[in-house]
């Protein structure tokens, strides 16, 4: 999935909430790229090209193992990963793997074009107001 960079060259391949100072792994204009979701702008070019989705589970890093498998048990992982999703706009950074999964598993159940426009309604508010970005 492509993106801005955000991080500077060197930081470790985990997650950014697993980062003991992410600030201190942070570009100059990473805050502003994270704070504003400028970041995944590049995705777009993988939506076009069929890849991803508007709205659908975000992909996983290749190191998130227990998000991969906990996805693979739930069917999650049939679903074409998305630029936001249902877990996205109810708590991004701030929810903890196995409630990410069921937030996407409802998404799996629930799925259809209304969810779809409500989600990304729900996410540019998010964006525009700066909510869920914790670092």
């Amino acid at each position: 999935m492509p993106k801005f960079r955000s991080m500077r060259v060197g930081t470790p391949a985990v997650a950014t909430h697993l980062l003991t100072n992410p600030q201190a792994h942070l570009t100059p204009i990473g805050p502003f790229l994270r704070k504003s979701s400028l970041d995944e702008l590049p995705q777009l070019w993988s939506i076009l090209a069929g890849d991803m989705s508007f709205v659908g589970p975000r992909p996983a890093l290749f190191n998130q193992t227990d998000l991969i498998a906990l996805r693979t048990e739930k069917g999650i992982d049939a679903l074409v990963p998305g630029l936001t999703g249902w877990a996205q706009i109810n708590g991004r950074d701030e929810l903890p793997i196995p409630e990410k999964v069921a937030l996407d598993a409802e998404y799996l159940q629930r799925r259809s074009l209304w969810l779809d426009v409500r989600i990304l309604w729900l996410t540019a508010v998010k964006v525009l107001r700066r909510e869920g970005v914790s670092h």
